[in-house]
């Protein structure tokens, strides 16, 4: 759980409590670590509670220590981030943890969500993204920075048009329906509900319905969620 901090009301004199995000950084940069610090240091709801250089220190500090969110880069000394991740998968340390990286390959990506990390944020954007990315991942939700999205929407659209329905023999589409698959491989490729309708020829109310029926299956929000599933099981 975050620290608890209490601010104090002077209109009605009563002391509000704003739970603080524990955050831990481990980066092989110093001076990465020096400017994530001072971005977040003017966020009154997160507390930088430390952090290393490379990846055995992390794994060191967690035995002892607990934050509520780990920002880990990929590339560090000792043991990078993804033997940090599996340690922590070995281990069942239920923790929540967004990768900062350079990379952004789709084999990268399916790889760290395979065993736990809750976020990927390229570097690039990270001094942009990076207070957004740690609210959304302690709310309990996956957070992806807009190239990754990207990445991981195209490739799940290039692989969904070169499938056939016949050619598709995943789990993931284990509890669909064929109509629902033709649906779900239009949605990745960006057509709308109107060109859908025209295209399966069926009315508006249908696709949506259609759109519906496999947010709710997938348990998914959006073909963002669509891409990541996809990734997570082997899909793409």
């Amino acid at each position: 759980m975050g620290t608890k901090l209490v601010l104090f009301s002077h209109k009605f004199g009563k002391g509000k409590i704003l739970e603080k995000i524990k955050v831990y950084i481990a980066d092989d940069h110093q001076l990465l670590i020096d400017g994530i610090i001072a971005v977040l240091g003017s966020e009154k709801n997160i507390e930088v509670v430390g952090y290393s250089l490379n990846g055995e220190s992390v794994i060191n500090w967690f035995k002892t220590n607990t934050a509520d969110i780990l920002i880990l880069d990929i590339n560090m000394p000792k043991i990078d981030g993804v033997g940090v991740l599996q340690y922590f998968f070995k281990n069942n340390f239920q923790q929540k943890v967004i990768i900062l990286s350079s990379y952004d390959d789709t084999k990268l990506i399916k790889e760290v969500l395979k065993i736990g990390a809750s976020g990927f944020l390229a570097k690039k954007c990270a001094a942009e993204n990076i207070i957004e990315a740690i609210n959304v991942v302690y709310s309990g939700e996956q957070y992806f920075s807009k190239s990754i999205q990207d990445k991981l929407i195209a490739t799940f659209t290039n692989n969904a048009i070169k499938n056939n329905r016949e050619s598709i023999e995943s789990s993931f589409f284990s509890s669909l329906t064929p109509r629902e698959i033709e649906v779900l491989k239009l949605i990745a490729a960006q057509y709308n509900s109107k060109e859908i309708g025209k295209l399966l020829h069926i009315s508006i109310n249908t696709v949506e319905t259609h759109r519906k029926n496999l947010i709710s299956k997938l348990n998914v929000k959006n073909v963002v969620g669509l891409a990541i599933y996809a990734v997570k099981n082997n899909i793409v």
